[in-house]
């Protein structure tokens, strides 16, 4: 088995949910406390071992690609003001030379399309999709949720996917799995359905953002025919492959922010600021004087 030294990050969306701040700004790029949110999912995959970054990118991205490259000015600046602190976080987060890969989803044609797009620089090897809308934060295991497919994976093999439950009225919204055979935090995956009409899904697991895959799904996704709304369905493509591979599921038992919508984006500074010993107290106190006057 080979070890997943890769991620995929799909960044080429035009973030049409937040609108207006994303008019000028690319969705991933919005802080949640300090740090831009495709820096949240960067950090989630790093902590797990995750060597090489994969950033599948649109028109009006360039902005990403400056965020994980040297900066100069910047950087002379802080030494000479003695601002050693921050010039130290910004060594820290900068990812090693030749550890980031950009490739350019020339149309928007889906979420397969962008995992497809990126063919070439995974070649032969499993490797994890991280959809960098969907922040995570650790729960009981004290690991976040890509660390935690990934340990599926050495322990099953396959293909893994991270579920979340949400009430069952609303699994209409998602795309939802079947469990074939339970191992607890673990499963067999029976099957998968995208947006299943009201009354008709198979459980109230819901895929959540997290992915380990193996090289197959490509020669899939570049055959399969859209799905719906005339895009290419990474779902679509995964069905296709648990025809010949297995498919495994991960509950995940931390908390998942989704950052792409309004209320996601506001609830993700909240949580993310009160796991900040430096901020949390603080903000505690912010809060409850704003709860107060409620």
């Amino acid at each position: 088995m080979k070890r997943v030294r890769k991620a995929v990050f799909p960044v080429a969306g035009l973030g049409t949910r937040v609108l207006p701040a994303t008019k000028a700004i690319p969705k991933e790029m919005l802080t949640v406390v300090d740090r831009p949110v495709l820096q949240h999912a960067v950090d989630e995959a790093r902590e797990a071992g995750i060597e090489h970054f994969v950033f599948v990118t649109g028109r009006n991205k360039q902005v990403i690609e400056d965020h994980f490259d040297m900066s100069y000015e910047l950087e002379d600046t802080l030494q000479k003001r003695g601002k050693l602190k921050e010039y130290e976080a910004l060594m820290a987060d900068l990812p090693a030379a030749g550890a980031t890969s950009f490739t350019r989803q020339q149309a928007p044609l889906g979420l397969g399309h962008a995992v497809w797009c990126a063919r070439d620089i995974i070649g032969d090897e499993p490797f994890a999709v991280i959809l960098p809308d969907m922040i995570t934060l650790p729960g009981q295991r004290k690991t976040r949720c890509i660390a935690q497919c990934l340990d599926a994976y050495e322990k099953h093999g396959g293909n893994i996917i991270a579920v979340e439950e949400v009430p069952p009225e609303d699994t209409h919204m998602y795309g939802v799995v079947s469990v074939k055979q339970d191992f607890g935090a673990t499963f067999q995956i029976g099957g998968m359905v995208e947006k299943p009409p009201k009354g008709t899904a198979p459980s109230n697991l819901i895929i959540s953002g997290r992915y380990v895959l193996e090289p197959q799904i490509f020669d899939i996704l570049e055959k399969i025919e859209k799905g719906a709304g005339g895009e290419i369905q990474l779902t679509d493509g995964m069905k296709k492959l648990s025809e010949s591979q297995d498919f495994f599921g991960v509950r995940f038992d931390g908390r998942t922010c989704d950052t792409g919508s309004k209320l996601g984006f506001l609830m993700a500074n909240v949580a993310f600021a009160l796991e900040r010993p430096d901020i949390a107290p603080a903000f505690k106190a912010e809060m409850k004087k704003l709860i107060g006057s409620l």
